[in-house]
């Protein structure tokens, strides 16, 4: 919307070839940052995407440093380059704004001069664009040299919206941009500011966007510090005057999205931001009458937008500082920020309501009379916790992890056992914020038997004030969630004792899609098989007799447990003689011999009876297909077992 003088001059030919339309228009103001330019242009000279669908054109906004020079010597060896001047305007809205009147590119992207790209981030950007229709494609942002990214984005989208992702909080211009969106809604930066001229810029196109589209799985835009300190949001501010432009910003915005839950979103952003910023170091630097001055211009916007969902879904210090202001209560600002800066905040405390609420000035001083809600922290105490280790151990679960309440630390912790309409607790020993347990099928369910069926484990961790386990207490529970990759041993599913209530199959599994580990008890077996490994071999001897084998692994097998193998068809069943060898690492070999038996065709099983658990297991070919679904068989011809010999097969 700002014109672009008559006066700027191209210092380097016609640029690039007249015929060939560039796909990208990179556009990058320059300001007196020679020392950076080799990083900042030189990535996009070595970009990935063909540098002839590559437009640069780069604005020296009246440098003394010698960039200007520099740029000239650029343009000579790189045709792609163009360099534009024009004399200093006060900020980077200005020469992005004559950058983008001198684009042709389909698409335009924004690079400060002191900043760099990942090497793909435009061929990656630029295909999300054509792929989804993009407007606006954000890449992912990384902080570089003590700076940090103004967001973290996690997920790759095709559409997103502003209102139910983390885009809106990076308004900054380093993105990818459809320039013909940007001249059909005539989108310009603000000319001659040095902080915040891009906010409108990035609102509107946020708004009137069809498409946004976020590329997370790539690092693009990699933002960094200054060595020298010189970044513009470093820079000494007329806050005031500033606080009095993002009034107007906001009313903007205010005027285009009405009142409610959706303004409000949008609000959390700019009071995190552009409202409440200000109030750190920079206003602790100024006397008595221009704090002052500062609370004045901020309390108009603090009037009109902090509604009470904003206000509840900003932290602490925020809400302390926005009421402060508010309120005109400009001590008790002061001694807040002054908590923040100067020296870390007193550790959050238990109050005597079990709500835990963040250790800044003024608490209950009756000369404030600040809120109690100010300081409440209780909804955003996360319990976090490890669990690092984790397995059977002699028929008893074991688990190790770590687990804190920030700041609170933790007195207790208990394993919870939960399913539908039940809850267990098993305490845990707890020290220095390590915990172990174990969790013992036979005893578990308040010194009885756990029941059958599938079992959450949870963990939780009780913290107690001043007043110790007789004043109140604040506890949170979480889901116990294995590190790394599945433990396939421990998974397996294997028998383990109950006491009087006699022994079970156990296993453990992660759900889907969170990984939550699950305990599953089932005397039928039927959920989880035991066996799944059961291999077995029918081989014929020199004497006429056939030799089964069979081979499995089942952990927890007791001792006294009763292992037969089986043939049985679909009305008779024949129990074997059988030899029973174990070995290492709960592994057992079981064999049979005999010399005929009934016609007909047999499938061979393994009987495993322990107490009242009785599981048939079916024994599968050995070497056969790869899924060990192919079931071994005996077929016995006519003839069959003399009758003496088959009564005693039958057992």
């Amino acid at each position: 919307m700002v014109p672009v003088p008559d006066d700027l001059v191209a210092a380097a030919g016609d640029g690039p070839d007249a015929t060939a339309t560039p796909t990208v228009s990179v556009i990058v103001p320059v300001h007196n940052t020679r020392r950076y330019l080799d990083r900042s242009l030189g990535s996009v000279f070595a970009q990935t995407l063909d540098r002839r669908r590559i437009e640069v054109i780069a604005v020296d906004d009246g440098s003394t440093d010698g960039s200007a020079g520099w740029l000239d010597e650029q343009a000579r060896r790189h045709p792609h380059l163009t360099v534009l001047r024009q004399e200093a305007s006060g900020g980077p809205g200005k020469p992005r704004n004559a950058g983008l009147d001198r684009a042709t590119g389909d698409y335009v992207f924004f690079l400060d001069s002191d900043d760099r790209l990942g090497p793909e981030a435009l061929d990656r950007l630029v295909q999300m664009a054509e792929r989804c229709g993009s407007d606006v494609v954000y890449g992912r942002i990384v902080g570089a040299e003590g700076r940090a990214a103004p967001v973290d984005l996690r997920t790759t989208s095709d559409k997103v919206s502003v209102f139910d992702s983390p885009v809106y909080w990076s308004l900054a211009a380093f993105k990818l941009f459809r320039r013909s969106f940007l001249e059909k809604h005539r989108l310009r930066f603000v000319e001659g500011r040095l902080l915040g001229e891009d906010l409108p810029f990035g609102i509107a196109a946020l708004l009137r966007a069809e498409a946004v589209s976020v590329l997370a799985d790539q690092d693009c835009y990699y933002l960094h510090g200054r060595d020298d300190d010189s970044n513009a949001s470093r820079q000494d501010i007329d806050w005031c005057e500033y606080l009095d432009y993002i009034g107007t910003v906001l009313d903007g915005l205010a005027a285009e999205v009405p009142p409610g839950e959706q303004r409000d979103k949008l609000m959390i952003r700019h009071f995190h931001g552009e409202i409440l910023m200000p109030f750190g170091a920079a206003y602790l630097a100024r006397d008595e009458a221009d704090r002052q001055r500062m609370a004045a211009a901020a309390r108009p916007l603090v009037e009109r937008y902090l509604t009470d969902r904003v206000r509840t879904a900003l932290p602490p210090r925020l809400r302390l500082r926005a009421h402060c202001l508010r309120a005109g209560l400009d001590e008790a600002l002061t001694a807040v920020v002054r908590a923040d800066t100067e020296r870390e905040p007193d550790p959050p405390h238990l109050g005597d309501d079990g709500r835990v609420y963040a250790g800044y000035p003024c608490f209950r001083d009756p000369q404030y009379a600040l809120p109690d809600a100010c300081y409440d922290l209780t909804d955003r105490v996360v319990l976090r916790q490890r669990l690092i280790r984790w397995g059977w151990v002699g028929g008893v679960l074991q688990l190790r992890g770590t687990a804190a309440l920030p700041l609170l630390g933790g007195d207790t912790v208990e394993i919870l056992l939960q399913r539908s309409g039940a809850a267990h607790r098993v305490p845990a020993r707890y020290a220095d914020g390590a915990w172990q347990a174990a969790v013992d099928p036979a005893t578990a369910a308040d010194g009885g038997p756990l029941p059958d069926g599938i079992w959450g484990l949870k963990i939780a961790v009780t913290a107690h004030g001043g007043a110790g386990a007789a004043g109140p207490a604040f506890r949170r529970e979480a889901w116990l969630a294995p590190e790394g990759g599945a433990n396939e041993r421990e998974c397996a599913p294997r028998i383990v004792g109950r006491g009087p209530a006699g022994p079970t199959v156990a296993g453990l599994f992660r759900s889907v899609p969170h990984g939550h580990l699950h305990l599953d008890l089932d005397r039928d077996g039927a959920r989880r098989p035991l066996g799944g490994d059961l291999r077995g071999t029918a081989d014929r001897t020199r004497s006429g007799r056939v030799a089964l084998a069979a081979h499995l692994t089942l952990p927890g097998c007791p001792v006294d447990a009763e292992l037969r193998l089986i043939l049985h068809d679909a009305t008779r069943t024949v129990a074997l003689r059988t030899t029973v060898e174990r070995g290492a690492g709960d592994r057992y070999t079981v064999r049979s011999a005999l010399r005929g038996g009934p016609p007909g065709t047999w499938q061979v099983s393994l009987r495993v009876t322990a107490g009242p658990l009785r599981r048939d297991l079916p024994v599968r070919t050995a070497g056969g297909p790869a899924d060990g679904r192919t079931p071994l068989t005996l077929t016995v011809p006519g003839g069959g077992f003399p009758e003496k010999l088959l009564r005693r097969l039958r057992g």
